[in-house]
This record gives structure tokens, sequence and C-alpha cells, in this order.
């Protein structure tokens, strides 16, 4: 009992702006390993590191590192966005416990497919898994908030988070070479699904189902 409670008790709201310092950490390891590119080596997730070297924070690190301008700037925008009016919603907290658990459980999940897989040489990087999580929480907080795609195309957001996976799930069975990275993505989605049916008692569907057909 003295576990589960612990699992169900909330953080005393607080707002501190985590969203703003995680894009920061994020800046500043993208310059670091710009510099210093064999960092990257370190921090990325990759089953012979892990396995032989014993890299075991990996897990956590990758998530903070990208290959690209180009990868940085769409993830960071996605946690601009999305991060700050979740973190709002739930408490700075609540809400970096999310983001952590979303992408810590990401890199493991993608860890044991590239095991299994034989991908042995595959270093996975990128905060996308733990923000497609947040993406699903910003749709169960605000279920009937509207997005414009491209600017120009309102999409609800639940709709949203649905076509994401959708579009994720047929990349994966149409064997995309970063098929690996679709079901990272994917595990960020289920990662706070569950985190919210086990720590805060919301089942997102029943959210979904409440905002859109018992009016």
């Amino acid at each position: 009992m003295g576990g589960r409670s612990f699992l169900h008790k909330p953080f005393k709201y607080s707002f501190s702006n985590v969203s703003l310092i995680l894009i920061g950490i994020n800046i500043a390891v993208y310059l670091l390993t710009s510099v210093m590119p064999a960092l990257k080596g370190y921090l990325a997730l990759n089953v012979v590191y892990m396995v032989r070297y014993k890299m075991l924070w990996q897990p956590f690190t990758y998530m903070f590192v990208h290959s690209g301008l180009s990868h940085i700037i769409f993830n960071m925008l996605g946690l601009l966005f999305f991060g700050i009016s979740v973190e709002r919603s739930i408490g700075s907290k609540e809400f970096l416990l999310m983001y952590l658990i979303a992408g810590v459980c990401s890199g493991v999940f993608s860890f044991a497919v590239y095991w299994a897989g034989g991908m042995y040489f595959v270093f996975l990087m990128g905060a996308s898994g733990a923000i497609y999580g947040i993406l699903l929480a910003y749709a169960v907080i605000y279920p009937r908030s509207v997005l414009l795609v491209w600017g120009i195309l309102p999409v609800p957001a639940p709709l949203l988070v649905l076509i994401y996976a959708g579009i994720e799930i047929v990349s994966q069975l149409a064997g995309s070479r970063y098929g690996v990275a679709h079901m990272t993505h994917l595990a960020g989605f289920a990662a706070v699904w569950l985190y919210f049916v086990v720590r805060m008692g919301i089942n997102p569907y029943k959210v979904w189902k409440n905002a859109y057909y018992n009016r």
C-alpha cells in the first residue's frame, strides 16, 4: 500500500520553466557535440557500447543528443509548442518526471529492439520519443484543442496524435530504413499513456470520448 500511495501522490504544484531549461540543455549538448563529434558515441544509444562497454547511462543521455541542425530545431519546436502548455497544466515536477520517463522508456525499448534485431552499429539519438509523449499529454489535457497543421489545416489534438501514431505504424510495417526510430516514437506515446493511467488515474481514451461524444 505504501508503494502504491507514493506512486499516486501528486507533487506540490510549481512552475519553473522546465521546458525552456530542457531546450537550453539540448542546445548546449548540440553545440558541445558539434565541437567534439566523438562525444556523440558516448551519449547516443548503441547496443555494443551498452553491452560491451557498460555505458548504461545511454538510455538517458541519448535524448539530449541530435544528429543535425534540422533534427534539433524540429524537436525543440515541438517541446516549445507543447511542453510549456503541458507543464503549466500539471506543474514542472510532474512534467519533468513524465518527460524523462517517456524518454528513458523509449530508449530502453529501442535498445531491446536493436539488440533483438542484431542492429549493433546504429546510434539512436534525439528527444523525439519524449516529445511524442508530451504531444499525447497535450491532447489528453486539452482534448478540444485544435492545431493548425502547416498553419492552415485545423486538426483536433487527439486526432493529430492518432494520425501521427498511424504514420509511425505504417512506416514501421512498410519496412522504413529508420523503422526502429518509428518504434521509439510509439514507445513515447505508450509510456505517457501508461503514465496517465497508472500515476494519474486518467484513461486518455475516456477523456477523448467524453470530449467529443458526451457533450
